[in-house]
């Protein structure tokens, strides 16, 4: 079988469904070119920026680290090359151990993985989900003891039901849906560092949180708000994909492409105007609604009014009902990045489809004072979504009944229904539309604020858009005095990705080249950790100028320098992705994340019959599948990770 012969399907998050006539950052960062780049030797390159050195993008020297913030480490390790084994590759002197895949038991008396995915829904929710996305670490101890230790916790996003199910998923049943909510949600496990590595140890700890699992509401949009009253108890967590981590000691997942999963076969029905601007439709891809009718938007409507928002789970306590904070508002979250600024929590929080804005909730009043009257820090605040202005600045507009156009009068009810209607709200009010925006990172010196935009409509270079952009791009920018909270910024392109054998205008060296940042996140030296998800349809294909790229894969950039690396390299059909570092930064968490999936390149498709078409990682083992799983990474020597 040929690459052509392997039917592909368009990814969700390519196919914009925002109508708005709001500005593109393309057409931003174009009216941006003419007063802020130079050309030379007939290719554009960023201007020395206000924001010192980019990577890959032709800019002049780095300014220095700003208010006493760490400066990176030299990046000591030597690069990983490109490639395309179905393993995991990293630097010399560094290993990568394989801890709790899809199915490993949750505790040592628990259902066993079965090889033939045979397990019940019963047993997969006392098992790890499927394909592990982001998470985070919680020491448990203080000094030394804490990075030996933890709860690591992460998200489940999506299932493949032909691995999921022995037979496939051909046929949909209330059995194959149980099973699939209990292979979603989010996993928490205690992990212990021994002498022969990491592992799974047994704990009060260890539980699933899946789409079964009961929650609450908190916020405008209460749980007994008309707009959440369903056929069913509230129940569930889906498709969550990047996380945070609140200085309280909690997790929050990330609901993003929550709409697929609901359909309906009443051929009357027709989504209204709200359902239609967040992608709702009579088809679904995982069929749900033709066994549960839980899922069936003509019988149960309200149902999706409880996806598409930031939970909160507290991973201490086992009896904690997980709630969904709506002050955050409900769109397709890619995560929710947790910083401090006086004393106030802010949160960054991207929506993961082309054409869709970047987000950010400010704290009220400072988190502690609002936690001393038992009050949650995430229900108190205002929500704002940015826009990018051609002169490199920007603004933060806030998303709050009664201001601008979201009134009463031009029909917005209350703030419960400005939360509701997130994204169309934030048309209203003229955000700027973005290629995909996904994670955020905060440095943890100066405050500057970095986002992935993976790919999609585009823009061109450093400051002039190009029209696709196959490859994505790291935006950043500085709020106003470094405070965070502030309502204005300054903004800038800190790398354009691709390859430049096929794209000239791309800056990066030939041995660092790579596509569709993703995951990202800084570790506590300063040093931003960039994690991709080159479209399988794409990878490593010639005919789609991504065959120098490789696997997905994860590189480390110093944010000062510009300097870039490849650090890592996934298995085949896999997107790399997670990140999480013990507080010594000498372990290294990372996820790898549906490992065989449909890729044309190697010709063949997975199925019931051959799971490990594309890939059989990690077991390698020719009557099991391949399994997401977490990789642990440490140095030979014991040393700090990235050095």
């Amino acid at each position: 079988m040929t690459a052509q012969d392997v039917r592909t399907v368009a990814d969700p998050d390519d196919i914009s469904s925002n109508p708005s006539g709001n500005a593109t950052f393309r057409e931003v960062a174009q009216a941006r070119m003419s007063r802020r780049s130079v050309i030379r030797g007939g290719t554009v390159v960023a201007a020395a920026g206000f924001l010192g050195a980019g990577v890959g993008t032709g800019t002049a020297a780095a300014a220095p680290e700003r208010h006493g913030g760490p400066k990176p480490r030299p990046l000591g390790f030597k690069a990983v090359p490109a490639g395309t084994a179905d393993a995991i590759a990293v630097p010399e002197g560094y290993t990568a151990q394989v801890l709790i895949p899809w199915g490993t038991p949750l505790h040592s008396r628990g259902p066993q993985w079965k090889k033939d995915a045979s397990n019940t829904a019963a047993e997969q929710a006392a098992q790890v989900g499927m394909h592990h996305d982001g998470m985070s670490f919680f020491p448990l101890g203080a000094g030394p003891l804490g990075s030996r230790q933890g709860l690591l916790v992460l998200n489940h996003e999506y299932v493949d039901q032909v691995l999921l199910f022995p037979d496939g998923d051909a046929q949909m049943t209330k059995a194959k849906v149980d099973k699939a909510l209990a292979a979603h949600g989010v996993t928490i496990a205690k992990v212990v560092q021994g002498k022969d590595g990491w592992k799974l140890a047994d704990s009060r700890y260890n539980r699933r949180v899946t789409g079964s699992t009961p929650v609450t509401f908190s916020g405008p949009v209460g749980p007994d708000h008309p707009a959440l009253q369903a056929k069913n108890p509230p129940m569930g967590t889906l498709n969550n994909c990047s996380n945070g981590q609140t200085p309280w000691g909690t997790y929050l997942a990330c609901e993003e492409n929550w709409n697929g999963y609901f359909g309906t076969t009443d051929t009357t029905w027709k989504p209204n105007a709200q359902q239609a601007r967040y992608g709702v439709a009579a088809s679904s891809s995982y069929r749900w609604h033709t066994a549960d009718p839980r899922f069936d938007v003509a019988v149960n409507p309200n149902e999706i009014n409880r996806f598409g928002w930031v939970v909160e789970i507290d991973p201490f306590d086992p009896d904690s009902t997980p709630v969904k904070r709506t002050a955050l508002g409900r769109i397709k979250h890619e995560g929710a990045t947790v910083t401090e600024s006086r004393g106030r929590i802010v949160v960054y929080t991207g929506d993961d489809q082309d054409g869709e804005y970047v987000y950010k909730f400010v704290g009220s009043a400072p988190w502690r004072q609002l936690r001393a009257l038992r009050r949650s820090p995430l229900d108190h605040g205002t929500l704002y979504v940015a826009r990018f202005n051609d002169d490199g600045s920007g603004e933060w507009l806030p998303l709050k009944h009664g201001t601008g156009p979201l009134t009463e009068a031009n029909g917005w009810a209350d703030q419960a229904d400005v939360l509701l209607r997130t994204r169309e709200a934030a048309d209203a009010v003229g955000a700027t539309k973005l290629d995909r925006p996904e994670w955020v990172a905060v440095h943890p010196g100066n405050k500057d604020v970095y986002l992935t935009l993976t790919n999609g409509s585009g823009w061109d270079n450093a400051v002039n858009p190009r029209k696709p952009n196959p490859y994505g791009h790291i935006v950043r920018w500085r709020e106003r005095g470094g405070d965070n909270t502030a309502l204005t910024f300054e903004w800038d392109i800190f790398l354009l990705a691709g390859d430049p054998e096929y794209d000239p205008r791309v800056k990066l060296a030939a041995e660092d080249v790579f596509g569709s940042p993703d995951g990202l996140g800084f570790d506590r030296a300063g040093r931003l950790w960039i994690q991709t998800d080159v479209s399988n349809s794409a990878q490593n294909r010639p005919d789609r100028q991504h065959d120098n790229i490789g696997n997905n894969q994860m590189l480390v950039a110093d944010p000062g320098t510009g300097e870039i690396r490849r650090f890592l390299v996934g298995p085949r059909g896999c997107e790399v992705t997670g990140f999480a570092m013990t507080p010594d930064q000498r372990t290294l968490f990372v996820n790898i994340q549906h490992p065989g999936e449909a890729t044309p390149f190697w010709g063949a498709a997975p199925t019931p019959q051959n799971p490990n078409a594309v890939s059989s990682w990690p077991d390698h083992d020719s009557a099991s599948r391949p399994r997401s799983a977490t990789v642990v990474i440490r140095k030979k020597d014991g040393g700090v990770i990235g050095t």
